[in-house]
C-alpha cells in the first residue's frame, strides 16, 4: 500500500491538489468532503491519504486508522449542525461495488430521508455496503485469529 496514488482522484483531493470541496483536512492524513451524488442532505466521504485500495485490503493495525475515520466523519457532522446521531449511517461500498479504488467512509444523515434507492444502494452489511461498526469488527476477528 501506497501513500499516494497519483492517478487516484482520492489521492489528488487528498494531497491538496483539488481542495474546492473538503470541509476537513486533519494533521493525521485525513480529508473530509461532500459526495458529488448525494444520497441524502449531509453526505460526505472520509478519505485517508494513505492508498488504500478498500476495506477489505486494511489489516488489523488499521483499526486505529478506522477509528479516526468516523470520528473525522462525526466531526464534520457536528460542525454542521447535526445532532441527531441516531439518523446517521456510516460505511463502505464493498468491492466490486466501490466506484473509486481509494478507501473512503461515507457519512450519511438523515438516513431517513433517502429515497428507495439510496436506501437499496447504502443497506447495511448487505453484499455492497458494510457499516464502519461491522468493518471494524472483521477487522478485530482477524487480528484475533493472526494471534492465536
Amino acid at each position: 500500500m501506497s501513500s499516494s496514488n497519483g492517478s487516484c482522484l482520492f489521492c489528488k483531493i487528498s494531497d491538496g491538489k483539488d481542495d474546492k470541496t473538503v470541509l476537513l483536512r486533519d494533521d493525521d492524513g485525513i480529508v473530509v468532503f461532500r459526495d458529488i451524488h448525494p444520497a441524502t442532505t449531509h453526505h460526505y466521504l472520509v478519505v485517508p491519504k494513505r492508498h488504500v485500495r478498500n476495506v477489505n485490503e486494511l489489516v488489523p493495525d488499521d483499526a486505529e486508522l478506522m477509528e479516526r475515520l468516523v470520528a473525522a466523519g462525526k466531526q464534520v457532522l457536528g460542525e454542521q449542525g447535526v445532532k441527531d446521531y441516531d439518523d446517521v449511517r456510516m460505511g463502505y461500498h464493498l468491492p466490486p461495488f466501490n466506484g473509486i479504488h481509494h478507501l473512503h467512509l461515507h457519512v450519511l444523515h438523515p438516513v431517513s430521508q433517502m429515497g428507495f434507492l439510496s436506501r437499496l444502494y447504502f443497506r447495511p452489511d448487505s453484499w455492497w455496503f458494510t457499516t464502519s461498526d461491522s468493518a471494524l469488527k472483521k477487522l478485530e476477528k482477524k487480528n484475533h485469529k493472526d494471534n492465536e
